[in-house]
């Protein structure tokens, strides 16, 4: 009997150790399913107020999720989301999404509005919003971005309840509501 108990232990320990060898590690794909609840497979958004994450610079994604993990950035959801990964974690899902295409869906937009914004983006946001929004030096991608979300991040940036880069803040102050509403249009217009 005491034989058989040994051997029964051996091999349920062997089954046990041979079983988290096997355990693979997370790959980023794995680490980045968890965002598509919200931000859509392979991070293109299809809800009004979410981010599209598809094609985003891998370091702003990154970055974002750090800011948000430690609190310096607020969300909804993305606080708590964020504390359940390391920053290991977030480098891997912001590669993941950075090599996804930025898709890019037909939104409804005011043309006078377009018009104006693209005005005020060549006077204040063309040199580090480059390619009309496509690509940024400090940011992620705002061309093609739904107009809720980018009407939530302008809000929260002129509340100040999300921190902004000093020389962005330098431009953005100047900006009255008409004026970032006209920006919205001109971004969300980008196809």
């Amino acid at each position: 009997m005491e034989r058989k108990l040994i051997k029964f232990v051996l091999l349920a320990g062997g089954l046990a150790v041979s079983s988290s060898l096997w355990a693979a590690p997370s790959t980023p794909a794995m680490l980045s399913n968890t965002c598509s609840a919200c931000h859509g497979q392979f991070g293109q958004a299809v809800g009004p107020s979410i981010p599209t994450l598809a094609g985003q610079p891998a370091s702003y994604i990154a970055d974002a999720m750090k800011q948000f993990k430690s609190g310096e950035r607020t969300g909804s959801v993305m606080g708590r989301v964020a504390k359940a990964y390391t920053d290991d974690d977030f480098n891997a899902m912001g590669e993941f999404f950075s090599q996804k295409k930025f898709v890019r869906y037909p939104q409804k937009v005011d043309a006078a509005k377009v018009a104006k914004g693209k005005e005020l983006h060549e006077q204040n946001c063309k040199k580090c919003h480059t390619e009309g929004g496509r690509e940024s030096e400090d940011g992620g991608v705002i061309a093609g971005q739904w107009s809720e979300y980018l009407h939530i991040t302008m809000d929260d940036f002129a509340s100040k309840k999300r921190a902004m880069p000093k020389k962005m803040a330098e431009k953005f102050e100047g900006l009255s509501k008409d004026d970032r509403d006209a920006l919205v249009n001109f971004y969300a217009s980008q196809q």
